[in-house]
């Protein structure tokens, strides 16, 4: 089915059992963000929240949230999609499927937007303090909209074919936001929004900004989608609904969907900006609060049918994660036309996305040589960080596939590091990049926004068999203990709290490393990689664990050491295992939470005789 409204989409799911309906009074500050949060871990059905407390809107959350869900919302529009991925990928590619050459016409024409004078959206207005006010953690610095859709121009040269949507979190309350004048608009780096705003900058002219809320599923997927500039998500919005969306323009100073639920439009105050967060984010920590830009509110339009869309982001695997699966079935086939000689791409959910980017390429420079050694994957590491979303990965491990594995499944992680670690030289495979950018989400680096980048590049025959069992003679300093295996050929080590200033080499592991290095044990041979936590217990008792305790707490160049290490020629490298210090430090961000009075509260509404009886 073709959703053009979110009421649509609503109707249809409940009708055939995707969706409840919870009539019992929830209030959208924690319990919201907690059920939602539950219902998805329980693999549960979308949910309709009627009776918001303090709120006279309905709610949705977990729309996304099942592979199946979200198949379904799209599957009329999926085949016309993959046509003209196909015809990107291979323009001849007709000539083995001719039905795209019928499919791709259609979506073509869909992604044209369709020029209304008015619609739904425009019925009723509000203020921001009287739309839904969800708080999803406790230390949460205001109400956020969590699903939004913001649309901004280029200044220079308007118009949609310009356009940028993106999802970008808006805070709605807290702070020194002046109550229903002003907005929160928090975007990360390397974001379009980003470079329409230096262009209205550089012009003097007003930024303007329109948030959409709702509306078409198709505008939500869009606004994540990470599409190569030049590409406006409006288009593309189209092709995934299967219809032109209809946009009104003349009501505001940029165009608003005719469908959506809610619009709230706005300029963004030139070169003001007001303490942003925190806000619990998706790589399972607390944003810390910054100063953002300020979005001073002209309008809140609204349907008079309207219902808000939600999720609550956490720790991965979050309804999140389902998206960016679904995205990336969408564009794995693109991968070898935006990245020459890259052939997959993994960024690993497990590790908040962007800390951790797996990927197979070719070795293909110069095949005479008897010793085969990383070349050409560096230079597609080095595409992978300067393009797209991948450009904003910290550690990218890069391997080809051998005679051994000529399978390799760059989704199976725990086998594509086995194959990587069987296979890494620590004195030429590592290179780190220096005071470089890197997500704003993540605070392992140097400051906000700034941090390095480390690149993992092995490949050629294996060089050892990795040992499975902690050695028996491991000697460690007094401060570290504990050892764990967390998979082949890696060792978890827990270390003493972190105590020293941000980013400075800690002299406690730099005394593991040359403790390790005058050790004669032949076994620490067979275990490249070494990780110092907190609780090792912890992080050896799930692959999940170890990936994001080790890719979201360390920094590249702040925070690798190793067995043996040496500087030659600028290049750092080392002779024995690296060392990774994965550890909290006292500049990290907070890790998330629950409220146990919350989570009871829940608990209570999952007994018998409570809407959520025999779904958490």
């Amino acid at each position: 089915m073709i959703y053009r409204t979110l009421k649509q989409c609503v109707t249809d799911l409940e009708a055939n059992g995707e969706l409840i309906r919870i009539d019992h009074p929830v209030d959208a500050f924690l319990e919201m963000g907690t059920i939602q949060r539950r219902v998805f871990a329980a693999d549960g059905p979308a949910v309709l929240f009627t009776r918001v407390k303090n709120c006279s809107f309905p709610m949705l959350a977990n729309l996304f949230g099942t592979k199946k869900r979200i198949h379904r919302l799209f599957q009329p529009s999926q085949k016309a999609i993959q046509s003209l991925f196909a015809l990107k990928k291979d323009p001849m590619h007709f000539l083995k499927e001719p039905s795209v050459l019928l499919r791709a016409p259609f979506a073509c024409s869909c992604a044209i937007p369709k020029k209304v004078s008015t619609g739904p959206v425009l019925t009723a207005s509000t203020q921001i303090s009287k739309l839904p006010q969800l708080v999803s953690w406790p230390e949460d610095g205001g109400a956020y909209i969590t699903l939004p859709q913001v649309y901004s121009e280029d200044v220079t040269s308007p118009g949609w074919m310009k356009s940028n949507i993106g999802m970008y979190r808006i805070q709605l309350s807290g702070n020194d936001y002046q109550k229903d004048q002003e907005v929160g608009l928090h975007y990360q780096i390397h974001r379009g929004i980003g470079f329409h705003h230096a262009a209205a900058l550089k012009a003097n002219k007003p930024f303007h900004v329109n948030i959409f809320v709702g509306g078409p599923p198709a505008l939500t997927l869009a606004a994540i989608m990470p599409l190569p500039e030049g590409i406006p998500e409006l288009a593309f919005a189209g092709v995934l609904a299967g219809h032109r969306i209809p946009m009104i323009y003349g009501k505001s100073a940029l165009p608003i969907p005719a469908e959506s639920d809610f619009c709230i439009t706005g300029t963004v105050v030139p070169k003001h900006q007001r303490p942003e967060g925190p806000f619990g984010d998706h790589l399972g920590y607390y944003s810390l609060k910054h100063d953002f830009p300020v979005l001073r509110v002209h309008q809140v339009f609204h349907r008079k049918d309207a219902i808000w869309p939600f999720t609550s982001v956490a720790r991965p695997p979050q309804e999140d994660s389902i998206i960016g699966e679904w995205i990336h079935e969408q564009t794995a086939s693109l991968v070898p036309t935006v990245f020459s000689g890259v052939h997959q791409v993994h960024a690993v959910d497990a590790a908040g996305v962007h800390p951790l980017l797996l990927a197979i390429g070719s070795e293909r420079y110069v095949p005479f040589c008897t010793e085969q050694k990383p070349q050409e994957l560096l230079t597609g590491a080095f595409s992978l960080l300067g393009n797209t979303q991948t450009s904003l990965s910290k550690y990218v491990w890069i391997t080809t596939e051998s005679s051994d594995a000529p399978s390799l499944n760059i989704h199976d992680i725990s086998g594509f590091f086995k194959h990587m670690l069987e296979r890494v030289d620590w004195t030429r495979d590592i290179h780190v990049i220096t005071q470089t950018t890197m997500d704003t989400l993540d605070y392992s680096g140097i400051n906000l926004n700034q941090g390095s980048k480390g690149i993992i590049a092995a490949c050629g025959p294996r060089k050892r068999a990795l040992g499975m069992t902690v050695p028996a003679d491991l000697s460690l300093p007094e401060s570290f203990s504990t050892p764990m295996i967390c998979m082949p050929g890696v060792i978890a080590i827990q270390g003493p709290k972190h105590k020293l200033a941000r980013n400075a080499h800690d002299p406690a592991i730099q005394q593991l490393g040359k403790r390790l290095t005058h050790q004669k044990n032949t076994d620490l041979k067979t275990f490249p990689l070494m990780v110092v936590v907190d609780d090792s217990a912890f992080v050896a008792k799930h692959l999940n664990n170890f990936l994001w305790v080790t890719f979201t707490r360390s920094d590249p160049a702040s925070d690798v050491y190793g067995v043996d290490e040496f500087l030659h020629c600028k290049h750092w490298g080392c002779r024995g295992s690296l060392i990774i210090d994965a550890r909290l430090k006292s500049h990290h961000a907070k890790p998330l939470e629950p409220d146990p009075e919350i989570e009871r509260r829940v608990d209570q509404l999952g007994t018998k005789g409570m809407p959520l009886y025999g779904i958490i």
